[in-house]
Parts: C-alpha cells; structure tokens; sequence
C-alpha cells in the first residue's frame, strides 16, 4: 500500500512537470518531494506490483470501512487565468497534506488527481470524464471559470453524483444551473459583486461609466449585476459593451462604450484581454481612469501596462474574513509550506473547498458522491463544533464528523454556509488597488448576509 501512494505521488508529479511548464520554480509539494527520493528501481517495482496490490487493498476493504477518499482539482493550470489557476492548485495540495497529517479520512490518506482546462469548456469536460470515469475520483474541487464549471456540471458531474465546489466561479447562471444539486460554490454570486461594484464607483465619484466585459457567463453575469445596482441603487448611467476572447483589438469596442461620453470605464476582463483593452484606451486618449472586476487583481496586468497609469485606480475582488484566527493560521502554513505569502483570490477558497469535503465524507462514512453532497450543509456553518483551517483543528473535526456531530468549519476565507443552490448565504466582497509604487494593495471589505 505504501508503495502504491509512492507511485501516485510520482504520476503526480510527472503531470505538473508535463503541464506547468515554467512553473518548475514553484516549491516542491509533500507529494513531489516524497515522490522524487525514490529510486528508479522502485519505480519499476511499484508498477509490476500495481494491479495485485490493487485487489488485496480491494480484498480488504468492508462495507463499514469505505476506500480511500480521491479529491480531484480541476482549474485553469495553463492559458488567460494560470498564474490564479496555479496558486489555486497550491491550496488544493495544502488541503490534501493538513488532511493527511489530521489522520486521512476513515483512517486513510487522501489521493489526489489534477487536471488542466486551459480555460476552455471543451477540455473541462474532458478533463472531467477523466477524472471520474478513469481515475475514479470521488469529488471535484473545480473548475475555475464559470463557463467551466457549468459545462461540467450540466455534461457530468450532476447526471453523474459526483459533487463538485468551485473556488472561483460567480456567475449567477451557477445557481440555476441543471446540476442536480451537485454543484457548489467557496465564493460570492456576483449579484453580490455587482452591487458591490457599483457601491466603489459611486464612492469614486463617477455617475457616468462606460463597461467593457467579457462575453461569457462570468461576464455577462458581472456586467448586469453592476448594470442593475448602478442605475437604480445610484442613479448612474451605464453604456455595457460585450467583447469576445482572443481578438487582436478592441478599439472599435471601446469607442462604443464612450457613446454617451463617460468619465470612467469599468474594465470586467481576463488579463490577456484587459491588457490590450487597456492599452489601446490610453494610447488612443480614450479613458484615463478605470474600476476593474475580480480578474484584474493581477501584478501581470500592473506589469504589462505600468503603475503611472493605473496607480491608485481601484476594484473589487472576493474577499475573505479579515483577521480570524482561522486566516491567520492558514497564512502561516501557507507561507511555511511554499516560503511566499498567497497572492490571488481563490486560494484560500480551493482549500476551503477541499477541506469541506474531507469533512463531509467523513460525516456521512461513505465516498458515495450523494451521501457527501449531503452532508456538505451540515459541515459548513454554525452551529456545529468549530474547525479551523489548522492541522489540529481539522483533526477534532474529523474525530467530531466521525461520531456525527455537527460542524462549523470557519475556513481560511470565511465560513461556508450554503443555500439551496449551492451559494454562499455569508461572505466578504474585497476592495483593492493598484499603487503607485508597482503593488497590489487590499485596502478592505464590504460584509454581505451579517
């Protein structure tokens, strides 16, 4: 057995060398670093091995004594969305080792899978069918776009049973999405975003905004939320201009926006899209002064357009409980494990994410995808004996799920208090800015549901 999570660990490994390309410089997991102490020869050994070590853990498995418990991470490892995507992953895997050092789930390691979606809806799905129907994972932490997570939740993992939480999709199409009450969320819809949104650019003085947004399901959903909370909640006046991915300009675009003469455009973009979008707005003379979405909260996009032109200029992002005892835990360990404080939104949420499943199929002593989907509301808020995002705490509330009781796990980004549709009831909306000394400043939080 010992030799079978050896070979996976090196699977493992060999999966992020062969996907993550230039991301070689990231500090070695639990995982890798165990798997890259082994000999080849054991290698070798471990593979022969394989498929009768297989059917003695099978042999020895009871029907009171479910199998290990395998967590998939499915995000955005390449493409528009990696540098998140990569810290996401990073929280996953700082899930997987506090779990397995609390003891495992029924006594056991938890296994871990990952996979890339390239940001693309095609391939999350395949990625998915992968890791269920080839890898056998019980639960997805994933995916990263909303576009994504709702492909994989209507094509397979609702028909399927397989529960899945995303760290970082908020678009409201999420919560109607024919998913068989399978498919859950560590972060706000954006109709709390959008009026959060609104509430910063009246703050900033504007009353008259041009939007240019993405056109996907995490755009569109954005853009009318602000729409909606800017006109009516602050009389403002809106001009909102749908771009696609991928498009060499966007000069025709902008000019649109600017049809009834703005003082100020709300950027709602991925970075690769944002950059240009950007550029072109200054060096036509077309805006000087932006409010960015959640995306934009990217040193990348600092880099490429520069702090003397967007220093102090200011947006909105998810937030996280500020100052808990369970935020400070978790920061230390983050820094302790991967010697750099966290940067971007979701990481915290991709461990939350994971973290509440462990804690889930360990209330309901199975990996059936419906017993844990149904233990998910009870082991994510109050009341309940408290879990921090700490080894130790998360140890007691295995012990505490195991014995049935129920638990108020306060994550490292807050607690996760789902609704019928799989939305949070209780959170925090993030206000940030870009400063004028080349830095990502948070500058504070907007409390939604307390």
């Amino acid at each position: 057995m010992r030799r079978l999570i050896l070979l996976s660990a090196i699977s493992i490994a060999l999966t992020f060398a062969a996907c993550s390309g230039s991301e070689d410089s990231q500090p070695q997991t639990a995982a890798t670093a165990t798997a890259t102490q082994q000999s080849q020869g054991d290698v070798q050994e471990v593979q022969a091995a394989q498929p009768s070590s297989q059917q003695a853990e099978s042999a020895q498995q009871t029907e009171s004594q479910p199998g290990p418990l395998k967590i998939a991470f499915i995000g955005d490892l390449t493409g528009g969305l990696a540098e998140i995507g990569v810290e996401m992953r990073d929280g996953f895997l700082l899930a997987i080792k506090h779990i397995n050092e609390a003891g495992g789930v029924f006594g056991q390691p938890v296994e871990f899978v990952i996979g890339d979606t390239n940001t693309d809806p095609t391939i999350a799905i395949e990625e998915a069918r992968r890791v269920i129907e080839i890898e056998g994972v019980h639960v997805i932490v994933g995916a990263h776009s909303s576009t994504n997570s709702i492909a994989i939740a209507e094509s397979i993992t609702g028909p399927a049973g397989i529960p899945q939480i995303s760290p970082a999709s908020s678009s409201p199409q999420l919560a109607v999405a024919a998913d068989n009450d399978f498919l859950f969320r560590a972060t706000l819809n954006d109709k709390v975003q959008g009026p959060a949104l609104a509430q910063l650019v009246n703050e900033q003085g504007y009353t008259n905004v041009g939007v240019v947004y993405r056109d996907d399901a995490w755009g569109q959903g954005i853009a009318e939320s602000f729409e909606k909370a800017f006109t009516e909640t602050w009389g403002g006046q809106v001009v909102s201009i749908p771009v696609a991915p991928q498009q060499p300009s966007y000069l025709s675009e902008i000019q649109q926006s600017r049809s009834n003469d703005p003082e100020a455009l709300v950027m709602l973009a991925y970075v690769p899209e944002g950059t240009i979008i950007l550029r072109e707005s200054i060096e036509n003379g077309l805006y000087d002064r932006f409010v960015f979405g959640p995306t934009s909260r990217n040193p990348q996009l600092l880099e490429a357009i520069g702090a003397e032109y967007l220093g102090d200029m200011q947006g909105t992002a998810p937030g996280t409980a500020p100052g808990t005892e369970s935020a400070l835990l978790w920061e230390a360990a983050f820094i302790d494990e991967y010697e750099r404080p966290y940067g971007f939104p979701y990481t915290k949420q991709a461990y939350d994410a994971t973290i509440a499943f462990a804690l889930a199929a360990e209330a309901a002593q199975s990996t059936d995808g419906a017993a844990i989907r149904d233990q998910l509301r009870r082991v994510g808020a109050a009341p309940g004996q408290v879990v921090l995002a700490d080894v130790g705490s998360i140890r007691l509330g295995l012990e505490a799920a195991r014995q049935g009781e129920d638990l108020d796990y306060e994550g490292a980004a807050q607690s996760l208090e789902w609704d019928e549709h799989g939305d949070l009831a209780r959170g925090y909306v993030g206000i940030w800015k870009f400063t004028s000394d080349g830095t990502i400043e948070d500058t504070g939080v907007i409390p939604y549901g307390e």
